[in-house]
């Protein structure tokens, strides 16, 4: 008679002990999924971001996405975005459209509301040069963490990218590839 309790006390415990272990999972997943919403919601601000031609809120939301789930993908989406700025910067260059430059160099530096009052004073032809250099470096380094995560899925989004580019060949740094789910 004595051995019946303790039996039916094991499996209260296994019983208390899987639905705590289910809880737990049940948390694990919730979180997964949060974090997973949060990276969507980065990326689809960074789309608009790029669509709009607001770059430097475009990095800065990759940015974002990369403190908060670092992957192959993360530093190939920033890349891109710098690489977005160099080809609109490219085509504005071609275009001698310095106006949009100045402009482009503003919105890459201006973050306070003091800028109004108080602008930068850059030249546009100097800000373009000074933006194309700073682009390249910044591209260079988010690639090359990129390929040390994974080198064939790196070269598989470039390739989508080159794709989106020659398809876009006038307007591909206002959006990103549709194979990259912003």
């Amino acid at each position: 008679m004595n051995e019946q309790p303790s039996v039916v006390r094991c499996y209260v415990c296994s019983a208390f002990i899987l639905c705590v272990c289910l809880w737990g999972l049940l948390d694990v997943s919730k979180s997964l999924a949060e974090m997973d919403q949060v990276q969507a919601t980065e990326l689809a601000r960074a789309k608009v971001f790029v669509q709009a031609g607001d770059y430097r809120r475009a990095i800065e939301a990759c940015q974002r996405n990369i403190d908060q789930d670092p992957s192959v993908e993360a530093y190939v989406y920033l890349a891109y975005v710098y690489q977005a700025i160099d080809g609109y910067l490219a085509f504005l260059a071609k275009q001698e459209d310095y106006v949009k430059v100045g402009q482009l160099s503003l919105n890459l530096t201006a973050r306070e509301v003091i800028d109004i009052i108080d602008p930068p004073n850059i030249m546009a032809r100097m800000a373009q040069e000074l933006i194309h250099e700073g682009l390249r470096q910044q591209f260079d380094i988010s690639s090359s963490m990129a390929n040390r995560l994974n080198h064939a899925r790196t070269d598989e989004l470039w390739l989508q990218q080159a794709a989106w580019r020659e398809s876009q060949p006038d307007s591909w740094w206002a959006g990103v590839p549709k194979e990259w789910e912003w």
